[in-house]
């Protein structure tokens, strides 16, 4: 699995961008969200991606934050939304906005995005709300990133993956985080705090 590429940004053409590593060039689909965020041609990006194999094609995807190519993995799991559908929800609507949106079980809202119809709307709804918070950010917890990507938002995405519900994640990292700490800390204390 391709999980990051880091080299020099070749193309820029939305949804696709190539990043050539060390003479290899790697096409990318990337989201709106990601492209407002990208150097200019010529410098050098990094994205965090993921790989899709199909029988006719390997696809490479690129996000400009963890907590947006996991809100993708998680969005490609749901009967109906394939790579392009959730592109378009990302490009739609920020990860924030979208968690908003969920638990606010706003289908109108999610049926404005292009290519999203009423049914595939109450699909993420339903499907989505027991997530809501699970993937990057915690809702109720408004702690200091440790910059994109950064180590709290790590630590709570591997809790996330623990199992452990947002309320928990946000209980337990509200109460170890201090400015500097590694993920591996943070992960370390909080669960230090979960088995007490």
């Amino acid at each position: 699995m391709i999980g990051r590429i880091s080299g020099r940004l070749l193309v820029k053409q939305p949804p696709a961008l190539l990043v050539d590593v060390s003479g290899v060039g790697y096409e990318i689909e990337a989201p709106m969200s990601t492209f407002y965020k990208l150097p200019a041609l010529g410098e050098t990006v990094t994205l965090h991606t993921h790989l899709t194999v199909r029988e006719d094609a390997h696809l490479l995807f690129g996000f400009a934050s963890l907590t947006e190519k996991n809100l993708f993995r998680e969005l490609i799991k749901i009967s109906g939304v394939g790579p392009k559908l959730a592109l378009t929800v990302l490009s739609g609507v920020s990860v924030e906005e979208f968690w908003n949106t969920v638990r606010a079980g706003d289908v109108a809202r999610l049926t404005k995005l292009p290519g999203v119809g009423r049914k595939t709307a109450e699909r993420l709804v339903v499907e989505m709300r027991d997530k809501a918070g699970s993937v990057g950010e915690v809702p109720g917890v408004s702690l200091p990133a440790a910059g994109p990507g950064g180590a709290l938002a790590e630590a709570r995405s591997a809790l996330a993956a623990l199992g452990y519900k947002p309320a928990e994640i946000g209980r337990f990292t509200e109460a170890v985080y201090k400015e500097g700490m590694s993920t591996e800390q943070i992960i370390q204390e909080a669960l230090r705090r979960a088995v007490r």
